[in-house]
């Protein structure tokens, strides 16, 4: 049975920092990516790892801020979240996919997603 767990959210002011974590089990991901959504608003892409081409991608919005790695040995993908902003704050969702077509930034690619947990940065 495939699960991703996410871990990590929580409550932070501007500028500070917060990592979530992803656990997958049940099977090897090509690629695995974080996506937000915010209340009233659609999810979207923020980050995504895909190992398989050796790629780190990121959205305009978190560039420079985010950063995601991978731990093969706990098949776990960490973001590492830098420099919050209010607009940030969203529940972050986990996915991950068994094959990877390229199209990193697209809900669509992705299978399997975790229950999201909330960041929330005050201003």
């Amino acid at each position: 049975q495939v699960q991703l767990v996410e871990s990590g959210g929580g409550l932070v002011q501007a500028g500070g920092s917060l990592r979530v974590s992803c656990a997958a089990s049940g099977r090897t991901f090509s690629i695995m990516g974080w996506f937000r959504q915010a209340p009233g608003k659609e999810r979207e892409f923020v980050s995504a790892i895909a190992w398989i081409v050796r790629g780190t991608y990121y959205a305009d919005s978190v560039k420079g801020r985010f950063t995601i790695s991978r731990d093969n040995a706990k098949n776990t993908v960490y973001l590492q979240m830098n420099s919050l902003k209010p607009e940030d704050t969203a529940v972050y969702f986990c996915a991950a996919a068994q094959y990877y077509t390229g199209s990193y930034y697209r809900k669509e690619e992705y299978t399997y997603w975790g229950q999201g947990t909330q960041v929330t940065v005050s201003s």
